[in-house]
C-alpha cells in the first residue's frame, strides 16, 4: 500500500492511500480520516461513500465531516466510486463507467472484469483498514450522497449486523424505478431484473428493513428529486414501520453545499450508534 498524502487535520490525519485491488484488478485510491484517539488504539467507523463522477477527494475536501468526526472520536473513510485506469471500461456518459460503479459487482461485458465495487467495499477495504490501521470493525457506520447514498442504503440491509446506523443525503432511493438505474443496472447486471432487487433501497425495504436507526435527508429543490424518488423509499419505511428519520429539507438542492450543511447532525447521528453499547 503507497501512502499518497497525509495531512494533519483537526489533531488527527487525513490519509490518502493507493493499493492493488484483487476485487477491481487495477489500483484504487482512498481517503481514511483519523482521529487523534486512533493513537491509543481502535476508533469506531463512519464509510461515506459519494456519487456520480465523485472521486475518493470530493467528500473529504467538501463535506467538512473531518471536523465533526475529530470531535467525536470517529475515523472516515472515503473510497473511490469506480475501477479507474486505462484499461477499464468506460462510456462517454458521466452516469456510466468510471465515476458511476453504482456500488455493485458487475456480470456483463464490458463491466465484469472491473466493476466489482460491492465486493471491494464490503469485502476487500474493510479487511485491508483492519490489518493496516487503528479501526474497529465491530463499530461501523455508513453514510453517502445520491448514488452514495443508493449504495450505503442498500449495503445496510443486504449485511446484517454490519453496521450499528445508516444515514444519506439524496440517495437514489429506487434505482428499478428511475433513469438513474435502470440504465446502469441493466448494464452492470443485465436485463433480468430479479439481479436488481439487492440494489434498490426501497425494495429492500419492504422485503427485510435495516436493524438499526436510519437518517435521510433530502432537499426540496433537488434538481435531480425525481429522479431520486424520496417518496417511494418513504412509503416503504411506512408499511414496514421501520425506525426512520426521513426529512425533507426546505429549498436545498443537491450540491455539497446541501451536504455540508447537515454533515454535523449525521456524524453526531452515527456517533450516538456507534458508542451506545
Amino acid at each position: 500500500m503507497e501512502t499518497v498524502a497525509e495531512n494533519r487535520a483537526f489533531g488527527g490525519i487525513q490519509g490518502v492511500y493507493k493499493h492493488a485491488s484483487s476485487a477491481t484488478k487495477c489500483d484504487m485510491t482512498f481517503g481514511l480520516f483519523l482521529p487523534e484517539e486512533a493513537q491509543d488504539g481502535p476508533v469506531p467507523v463512519l464509510w461515506y461513500l459519494s456519487g456520480l463522477t465523485c472521486t475518493h477527494e470530493n467528500a473529504m475536501v467538501k463535506a467538512g465531516a473531518q471536523s465533526w468526526a475529530a470531535e467525536q472520536g470517529i475515523a472516515l473513510v472515503f473510497p473511490d466510486t469506480s475501477p479507474r485506469g486505462e484499461g477499464v471500461a468506460n462510456d462517454d456518459a458521466y452516469d456510466l463507467g468510471q465515476g458511476a460503479g453504482f456500488y455493485v459487482n458487475a456480470t456483463q461485458a464490458p463491466w465484469a472484469s472491473h466493476f466489482q465495487m460491492w465486493d471491494y467495499v464490503a469485502e476487500e477495504l474493510p479487511a485491508l483498514l483492519g490489518e493496516n490501521f487503528a479501526i474497529d470493525l465491530n463499530r461501523q457506520g455508513i453514510t453517502g450522497h445520491s448514488m452514495g447514498g443508493h449504495g450505503a442504503l442498500t449495503l445496510a440491509m443486504n449485511l446484517p449486523g454490519r453496521f450499528k446506523s445508516v444515514s444519506a443525503f439524496a440517495p437514489i432511493s429506487n434505482p428499478t424505478a428511475s433513469d438513474w438505474g435502470r440504465k446502469q443496472l441493466s448494464a452492470y447486471l443485465g436485463d433480468d431484473e430479479s439481479a436488481w432487487v439487492k440494489h434498490d433501497a426501497t425494495l429492500l425495504m419492504k422485503a427485510k428493513g435495516f436493524d438499526g436507526p436510519i437518517l435521510i435527508d433530502t432537499g426540496t429543490s433537488d434538481q435531480f428529486i425525481d429522479l431520486l424518488k424520496p417518496e417511494a423509499l418513504a412509503h416503504a419505511v411506512a408499511e414496514r414501520r421501520q425506525q426512520a428519520t426521513l426529512r425533507m429539507q426546505p429549498g436545498y438542492d443537491h450540491s455539497y453545499f446541501f451536504v455540508s450543511t447537515f454533515m454535523e447532525e449525521h456524524v453526531s447521528f452515527h456517533a450516538d450508534a456507534l458508542y451506545r453499547d
